[in-house]
């Protein structure tokens, strides 16, 4: 399992090419050859890359729903709409698809923010201001995300 690390400002050209830095090109290294899917993230207005075998263990996941309840196929037309499979070329330019560019309302300014195991790929407006409006919940965000999971230390047996 690989985890990424930083965020990083980038710029997109005009058919959404986007050069990776180098610190983030070189913590992909190890799975730059098995290519990545990119697509529309669930909640936020951005969208995500993941590397192939991440992806693979995700599908694997999915495949375990069944398929004969509406709910899970409909969660999983939803999910994988628009999905596609991207390289990064040898120069390290990702080639965003065109209908994910705009579904994501990516203009020139780019940010690659990293996501533990995926990196989200934002418009870096929409970054700033998701940003502005979570700082304020994000300290009772932490405590219930975090900060309950019955293994505090606490436990004294």
């Amino acid at each position: 399992m690989i985890n990424f690390i930083g965020t990083y400002d980038c710029k997109a050209d005009t058919k959404g090419r986007v050069m990776l830095p180098v610190a983030l090109k070189n913590q992909m290294s190890p799975v730059l050859n098995n290519g990545f899917v990119i697509k529309r993230s669930v909640f936020q207005p951005c969208l995500e890359l993941y590397p192939m075998e991440e992806w693979n263990l995700l599908m694997q996941k999915m495949n375990k729903k069944n398929r004969f309840k509406k709910k899970n196929n409909d969660f999983i037309r939803r999910f994988s709409a628009g999905v596609k499979v991207v390289e990064i070329d040898a120069t390290g330019r990702l080639l965003i698809p065109k209908n994910l560019v705009s579904i994501a309302g990516i203009s020139k300014e780019v940010v690659l923010s990293s996501a533990i195991n995926i990196v989200e790929i934002w418009d870096k407006d929409s970054y700033e201001k998701v940003l502005d409006e979570t700082a304020e919940d994000f300290a009772a965000l932490a405590e219930e995300v975090m900060g309950d999971d019955g293994d505090d230390g606490d436990d004294v047996s």
